[in-house]
């Protein structure tokens, strides 16, 4: 099923242009039942982050084997972890605010996973039960501060830098999470088509690794990587300006659109 937050209220999606209203995210995740309520238009609505203050959340670099060779990295031997957290995460709609500390950001599409229950050392055969659902996510990055050092948190955890939406598919309804197309859309121009079957660490991968060393809980958010395509390993760059357009699809989630703003300086 889809699960969409909004002003006033969260429900799932019914034949694509109903939402049932129910409990809240939280209520979900604790029973894994979306309980019945009123049926308003999908039309009437707002989406907002399906998951919009979320305790973790945990980016993936270089997990597509040919964004890694179109970055002129190596393929990882273990998955490389950076956070982000919550002021970063925005809806659909909502605007990308270019800092005027950076000049060079950049949009990922990435597949997003949604944590549904503790999970604590679990194994690649088990991790993909722990999944409530996903969603699609853009990784926003400052490029130009990522790489001030060898720690990305600087060009990464930035405020509405992890657009996410515009609901959440529950984990029932994704057969095989390696085998989504997945693409980026900017202005209309495709800048990034590829499958998550390129991934280097697939979704049950991830978990499981995740999950030696740190418990994830219900609500947090991994966000597995990217694919070939963005905008620093263009020639000439690409770089998100105000005024863009940007939009995320991964195969059997939906659609994540926003528009781009230049932040305006403090007075």
């Amino acid at each position: 099923m889809k699960l969409v937050s909004f002003e006033g209220g969260f429900g799932r999606v019914e034949d694509d242009d109903v939402v049932r209203m129910g409990d809240d995210l939280s209520a979900y995740l604790a029973t894994g039942e979306a309980h019945d309520g009123p049926r308003i238009p999908l039309a009437s609505i707002r989406p907002l982050a399906p998951v919009s203050r979320p305790a973790k959340i945990i980016g993936i670099g270089l997990n597509y084997r040919d964004h890694a060779a179109e970055s002129g990295q190596p393929i990882p031997e273990e998955p490389i972890l950076f956070p982000k957290f919550a002021n970063s995460v925005i809806g659909p709609g909502e605007p990308i605010l270019l800092p005027e500390a950076t000049e060079q950001v950049d949009y990922e599409a990435e597949l997003a996973v949604v944590i549904g229950r503790m999970t604590r050392d679990v194994s690649v055969d088990d991790a993909l039960s722990h999944v409530a659902g996903y969603t699609c996510a853009n990784d926003v990055s400052a490029r130009d501060l990522q790489f001030r050092s060898s720690q990305w948190m600087l060009g990464k955890a930035i405020d509405t830098f992890l657009p996410i939406g515009p609901w959440l598919v529950t984990a029932d309804e994704i057969t095989d999470p390696q085998a989504l197309a997945i693409r980026c859309v900017l202005n209309g121009r495709t800048m990034q088509d590829s499958s998550t079957a390129q991934m280097v660490f697939g979704v049950a991968e991830l978990v499981a690794y995740i999950s030696r060393t740190l418990t994830l809980e219900p609500g947090d958010l991994i966000a597995t990587g990217t694919p070939p395509g963005v905008g620093a390993a263009r020639t000439p760059p690409v770089w998100l300006e105000d005024g863009d357009e940007v939009t995320i699809e991964i195969e059997g989630i939906g659609t994540l659109t926003n528009p781009v703003s230049r932040r305006k300086a403090r007075t």
